[in-house]
């Protein structure tokens, strides 16, 4: 058999195998794999609405930008609540302040600014 027949039947082999891994990996997923990817997915975007609305609330209370929370709380599934250390407390910002989304409600449930309620529903 000559090498250019031999390197097309490999690439052809090759191709084969390729499709066959693909038709594989879109089988249906199990119900239970479909219920965890529907748990993650609504955790980020709990994660996500949070990190959206959160910083925009406090900044307008406090007239201060923040970034990065030090601290999150979650049950992964209800709530999420983001925790912020203030950076400029010693010239007159907030020390700390916490934020928590709840699913149910679709937004801002608890913003709590240095141990003074700002919303609670």
């Amino acid at each position: 058999m000559p090498e250019v027949q031999k390197i097309m039947l490999a690439v052809a082999g090759v191709m084969i195998a390729g499709f066959v891994l693909v038709w594989q990996s879109k089988q249906e997923a199990t119900p239970a794999q479909q219920e965890a990817a529907a748990t993650i997915r609504n955790y980020v975007a709990m994660q996500t609405m949070a990190a959206d609305k959160c910083p925009i609330a406090i900044k307008k209370e406090t007239s201060e930008q923040v970034y990065f929370p030090s601290e999150t709380l979650s049950d992964k599934e209800t709530y999420i609540t983001l925790k912020w250390v203030g950076e400029n407390s010693k010239t007159g910002g907030f020390k700390n302040a916490a934020c928590t989304l709840k699913a149910s409600l679709g937004g801002i449930s608890e913003l709590v600014i240095d141990d003074k309620v700002i919303i609670k529903k």
